[in-house]
């Protein structure tokens, strides 16, 4: 079993910055694949970031790409998101999803086993 909690969310000004923290707990094959959703009111949850928790390697959604970037701190067992330049269409409420293997493809909803409970982001204009 994984537990993922969620936190950093926030209000800020287009243009602004939000460091999210996801930390997790539980097996660790569980979570060898790490991501970030997110999900408008009356959109679908879509992946913007994801990462390989044993290489470290990382992939965007071409919405985000160069404006957010996804880490990690292993002796946290923390993921984290930092979203700079910030845009109104960020504004979503931001999940943490793990898989044990990767999910293709990855900006689905599918083959996620574990969420958490989500971190509001709002970005005015």
């Amino acid at each position: 079993q994984v537990q993922l909690v969620e936190s950093g969310g926030g209000s800020v000004q287009a243009g602004g910055s939000l460091r999210l923290s996801c930390a997790a707990s539980g097996y660790t094959y569980s979570r060898n694949f790490m991501a970030w959703f997110r999900q408008a009111p009356g959109k679908e949850r879509e992946g913007v970031a994801v990462i390989n928790t044993n290489s470290g390697i990382s992939d965007y959604a071409d919405s985000v790409k160069g404006r957010f970037t996804c880490s990690q701190d292993n002796a946290k067992n923390t993921v984290y998101l930092q979203m700079n330049s910030l845009k109104p269409e960020d504004t979503a409420m931001y999940y943490c999803a793990a898989a044990p293997s990767f999910p293709r493809p990855w900006y689905r909803i599918y083959g996620w086993n574990y969420w958490g409970q989500g971190t509001q982001v709002t970005v005015s204009s």
